[in-house]
C-alpha cells in the first residue's frame, strides 16, 4: 500500500510507468482501446480509425428498436430489444474509450461515424415513410 491509502502500481518490465496523453494531439503513435495497437504503423493506426468509424456508425444504426412484427410473443420481442440495446450501449462505451485515446483523428472519424450512421437511420425512415400528400387531412 502507499503512504496515502491506494494500492501501489505492479512494477514494469522496464520500471516505466505508462503515461498517458491528456491534451488533444495528432499523431499516428496512439494506443486505442488495446495496449500495443495501432502500435505505431500507419497502416494500422488506419485500420484503427475505420474501426472507430464503423464502431461509431453501428451505435447509430442500433439506435432504432427492431420492430414488432405481428403474431410475436412479447417476451421474445422485449428480449430481442433488450439484446440490441445492450449491444448498441457496449458499442458505445468503446467509441467513448476510443475518444478518450485523446486522438484528433480517432475524435473525427467518430464523429464522422455517427454523422454517418444518423444519415442512414434518417434515410431509411424518410424512404419508409408515406409521402405527405398521401396523409389524411386533419380537420
Amino acid at each position: 500500500m502507499s503512504q496515502h491509502g491506494g494500492m501501489d502500481m505492479p512494477p514494469s518490465d522496464d520500471n516505466m510507468m505508462m503515461m498517458m496523453q491528456n491534451s488533444f494531439y495528432w499523431s499516428k503513435d496512439a494506443i486505442i482501446l488495446f495496449s500495443g495497437w495501432p502500435n505505431h504503423s500507419p497502416f494500422m493506426y488506419i485500420l484503427a480509425l475505420l474501426f472507430v468509424f464503423l464502431l461509431a456508425v453501428a451505435v447509430e444504426v442500433l439506435s432504432i428498436p427492431p420492430t414488432r412484427k405481428q403474431g410475436t410473443i412479447p417476451t421474445v420481442a422485449a428480449l430481442t430489444q433488450t439484446v440490441v440495446h445492450a449491444l448498441r450501449m457496449g458499442l458505445g462505451y468503446l467509441v467513448m474509450l476510443a475518444v478518450m485515446s485523446f486522438n484528433v483523428g480517432v475524435l473525427l472519424v467518430a464523429i464522422a461515424g455517427h454523422a454517418v450512421g444518423f444519415f442512414l437511420n434518417k434515410y431509411r425512415a424518410l424512404s419508409v415513410a408515406p409521402p405527405p400528400e398521401a396523409l389524411p387531412l386533419k380537420v
